[in-house]
């Protein structure tokens, strides 16, 4: 893995752990060789992971909408910064961009953006690396959500697997690194197939 897609969001939340967690993401990142593209913003934890990466003197590409860029929130240190004119498009360039995926603490975009992806690897339009960085428990709840779509038939285990969780930023690194995708088969039975 060269380069790797985080989602996280644009704010701190009410931990400061989440903030440390993420800038040391980024500095573990770094010092593995592996870039971070992200959503281009200098606020909340994209900031702090930002600011990691650039710490440790790695690459940060950011890709961020226009109509974001309006609003002053774009980083001002990044090795590039790519604006795009949709929320889509960011997302098509980020996944262009990248090898894997993680997802730091965050609300609806950062949720949106996973699962998006995490989609398209369940229909095999990608084979990356789709990791969650657990901080202090933050996506238990969304976890033991998924195992109930696996335990009331909507989701097969092999697709729940897919998912990859630590609460630590050099183990996240390593399983993503190891990690094979299934094979896509259908999905989906007519009649008595």
């Amino acid at each position: 893995m060269n380069r790797i897609t985080v989602f996280c969001g644009s704010s701190f939340g009410n931990k400061k752990e989440y903030e440390t967690q993420a800038f040391k993401l980024g500095q573990t990142m770094s010092e593995n060789n592996i870039d971070l593209v992200y959503g281009g913003a200098k606020v909340g934890l994209m900031g702090a992971i930002a600011d990691g990466v650039l710490n440790k003197n790695g690459k940060v590409i950011g890709v961020l909408p226009d109509f974001l860029m309006k609003k002053e929130i774009a980083h001002d240190n990044l090795t590039e910064l790519i604006i795009v004119k949709s929320m889509h498009e960011r997302k098509t360039k980020m996944n262009e961009l990248s090898d894997g995926v993680i997802a730091l603490p965050g609300g609806f975009g950062t949720l949106e953006e996973f699962f998006e992806m995490l989609t398209w690897a369940q229909l095999g339009l990608h084979k990356k690396p789709i990791g969650i960085l657990n901080i202090d428990g933050f996506y238990d709840l969304l976890l033991e959500f998924i195992l109930k779509m696996v335990n009331e038939g909507f989701l097969k285990e092999i697709n729940q697997q897919m998912i990859i969780v630590s609460a630590d930023s050099q183990d996240l690194l390593l399983k993503m690194k190891s990690y094979v995708a299934p094979e896509v088969g259908k999905w989906i039975k007519k009649g008595n197939e």
